[in-house]
């Protein structure tokens, strides 16, 4: 929280297991963003990583055909990571950091990008335009809506609707109804 109240920012992450005793949410903000300021090294915060969602339609339910008392609802899965929160500014840190991000996000690809490839000088510089983030995590919790407070005919049903609608949010919404629906 700044001077302005509370404040987000959709960052790039990574977990590093190691560091801290839940370990620590590493990445980085641009320096010309103020939130990096006006947070306080011991100040709380909370990152927030979604998972699939999707508007379930209670026109899918077994039970509006039955006694029309139902209402439309939408399905997620979430997870909030809480905790400490602090900004760094060495080069050589920040420069760990780059090249560990980009390696996850790069190396599965037939031709990975590397840091390597653009010159020091390049890099460098653009080192300059951003801050380090680090979030000690303290708390872990894990949020999950999967029409699991709805009965099975209706959970069959969310599945067959969601299918119908299609699309990458709506099938990973399904898959993850049809998942719980199976026994142990």
């Amino acid at each position: 929280m700044g001077a302005e109240g509370l404040e987000a920012t959709p960052l790039p992450l990574m977990l590093d297991p190691v560091d801290g005793p839940q370990g620590s949410l590493i990445g980085h903000i641009a320096r010309a963003n103020p939130q990096w300021r006006t947070a306080s090294g011991e100040q709380e915060a909370l990152a927030i990583f979604s998972g699939p969602d999707s508007y379930i339609s209670p026109s899918w339910y077994e039970t509006k055909r039955q006694t029309g008392k139902v209402v439309p609802t939408w399905n997620y899965v979430a997870i909030h990571a809480r905790g400490r929160i602090s900004f760094f500014q060495d080069p050589e840190q920040l420069l760990d950091l780059v090249r560990r991000l980009t390696d996850r996000h790069e190396g599965e690809r037939a031709t990975p990008w590397a840091v390597s490839d653009a010159p020091p000088d390049f890099i460098q510089s653009q080192l300059r335009a951003i801050v380090g983030v680090r979030l000690e995590i303290t708390a872990l919790t894990g949020k999950w809506k999967m029409s699991q407070n709805r009965t099975p005919a209706d959970r069959v049903g969310v599945v067959a609707g969601l299918r119908g609608d299609g699309g990458p949010a709506a099938e990973a919404v399904a898959d993850a109804v049809a998942a719980a629906m199976k026994p142990g």
